[in-house]
């Protein structure tokens, strides 16, 4: 099951409060200005910095690359 619409209206990265890219296929929201990566397990955000994932320039790319093919846009804008 995917994150509830109005969830991800929302949700904002805790570290800069900005908006995030949500991968429902990878259970993990992603702040692509920090390369910070925030997991989702059982449809709950684990939405703490000291939890997060610190995501590398090549994984970096995938993502924007992923994010850009399937029309994935921001939680919310800026």
């Amino acid at each position: 099951m995917a994150l509830d619409p109005k969830l991800l209206e929302i949700l904002a990265c805790p570290d800069d409060k900005g908006p995030l890219l949500y991968f429902a296929d990878e259970s993990a929201l992603y702040n692509p200005r920090l390369h910070r990566r925030y997991a989702v397990r059982d449809d709950i955000p684990i939405m703490l910095v000291d939890e997060s994932e610190a995501v590398g320039d090549t994984e970096h790319e995938r993502l924007l690359a992923k994010a850009a093919s399937e029309g994935i846009r921001p939680t919310f804008e800026a």
